[in-house]
This record gives structure tokens, C-alpha cells and sequence, in this order.
């Protein structure tokens, strides 16, 4: 849709390169509407551990639609209460966490899916621009959006990838290395070499499948060596601090 810029987010993939985003933790909308006006692929909107409401959820999603930038919303849980409400805010994409089973990652399409392919309750509003586009054109459109991304962030999920990866209507694989690593008892040791080559299988398997790849975090290049198609490279609160130190040691009071 064109108020989420979905199709010029997937125009850049397409073009081969790799789109580049930010996480957003903060409730000011204009931390969105900064990372478009920058000219930031994508933000991702993070209402798993940030203390997000549906409110600044639309918040930051209306920010985005004047700049380019597609809004991402990844939710707290896999679970159709959960996604309901933010699927009716048109992001452009949601992102899943913790689908360790093909089981699961099918009731997170279906959730996403209005019937008869899915399960997804019909209460529109901001996505049909209220009421200035069809309903039956926004149906349509809908069969393909927003992006349903699901994330493999648990030993047991990497277990199940092969079934997972041939579940209909998965749009993008994003690798979660933190939660990953927790499960693999080295949590947060991003150097461990076990930990490295189940991340790379990951990858592999899922350019293989043909889906879409990301993730968050870095370094780039690492990722970037992995075919990513995009990457939230960084955070408002990271990008902030590190922006206030720079003036600390600019003003010579950090070595």
C-alpha cells in the first residue's frame, strides 16, 4: 500500500541491495518521522521489549507514511489478540518472535490472512484510507500485506527450519542472535563458533527457500556476507547515547 511504502521497500531488495532500518523503543512519533526524513528503508517498531502501546504504535507508523520509510511492528507475541489490532494500523510488515515450530509459524500467516486462507478478523479503517479506497481493492492488496515475518531465535526453531521454511505464506526469515544464543547456553557471546555456524545454516537454508532475510544488530559486514536483504543496523536510544558521547569527548570530558 502506498501509505506504507511497502512496495519501495521491496524495490530496493529487489534492486539487490539491502535495506537499512533502526529499532524504535521511544514513543515520540517523530523518532520515526526522523529516521524517514534521513532516508532509513524501514523502522522497526519494537512492542516486544519496548513499552509500546497501540497508541504509539500508531504513532510512529503515521510518522513514516510522509517520508518513505516502511513501518515495521514486531509484537509481543505470536497470538491473534496480540496481532489483530496492529494489522489493522497497516504496518507494512510485523515481525513474529519465537516461532519455534512449523505448527506455530502457520497460525502466525493465518493470523495475518483475512478467510478463507486465514484467520484474521475484518475491522478496517486507516487501511482502506477511511473509506477512500475500496474495500474490495484493499482485500485484494491484502493478500500480500503486510509482510508476515517470523524469527528464529531458539536451537529448537533452527531444529524445525526445514519445516518451517515450507510453510505458505512467510514472507522474510529474520535470525534473532541474542535469544539464539540464550538458548544455545552462550547468551550474548557473538563470537562463539557453534553459535556462528548455526546462524550461517540458518541463512543459508533461507535464501535457499527463497525468502527474504534479516535481522538486527550487526557488524554489517558479517551480515551482509550472510546475503541479508535488510538489517536494523541500530536504535533511537543506541544512535542517542552514542550521539551524547561523542559531544562528551568532543568537549574533552570522555578519553
Amino acid at each position: 500500500m502506498e501509505i506504507n511504502h511497502l512496495e519501495r521497500f521491496r524495490a530496493t531488495v529487489n534492486a539487490g541491495k539491502t535495506a537499512i532500518g533502526a529499532v524504535v523503543t521511544l514513543d515520540d512519533p517523530a523518532v520515526s518521522e526522523c529516521a524517514g526524513d534521513c532516508g532509513l528503508d524501514f523502522v522497526w517498531i519494537d512492542a516486544e521489549h519496548a513499552p509500546h502501546t497501540l497508541t504509539t504504535i500508531k504513532g510512529h507508523i503515521t510518522a513514516c507514511r510522509g517520508t518513505g520509510c516502511a513501518p515495521f511492528v514486531r509484537v509481543a507475541g505470536n497470538d491473534t489478540a496480540i496481532l489483530k489490532p496492529v494489522l489493522d494500523l497497516a504496518p507494512a510488515a510485523v515481525i513474529i518472535p519465537m516461532v519455534n515450530t512449523a505448527e506455530e509459524a502457520e497460525y502466525a500467516v493465518a493470523a495475518c490472512r483475512y478467510p478463507k486462507t486465514g484467520v484474521r478478523g475484518c475491522g478496517v479503517r486507516r487501511a482502506v484510507r477511511y473509506g477512500s479506497t475500496g474495500i474490495f481493492d484493499y482485500l485484494r492488496t491484502s493478500e500480500a500485506e503486510p509482510l508476515v515475518i517470523v524469527q528464529i531465535e531458539h536451537i529448537d526453531a533452527v531444529r524445525n527450519l526445514d519445516a518451517i521454511l515450507k510453510v505458505p505464506g512467510i514472507d522474510s526469515i529474520c535470525v534473532g542472535p541474542c535469544d539464539l544464543s540464550g538458548s544455545m547456553g552462550v547468551l550474548c557471546q557473538m563470537d562463539d563458533p557453534e553459535l556462528n555456524r548455526v546462524i550461517d545454516e540458518v541463512c543459508r537454508k533461507t535464501k535457499q527457500a527463497g525468502l527474504m532475510l534479516g535481522t538486527a544488530g550487526g557488524p554489517f559486514a558479517e551480515w551482509k556476507a550472510r546475503h541479508l536483504d535488510w538489517i536494523a543496523l541500530g536504535s533511537d536510544w543506541g544512535s542517542m547515547a552514542q550521539g551524547f558521547r561523542a559531544m562528551l569527548k568532543e568537549g574533552g570530558r570522555l578519553q
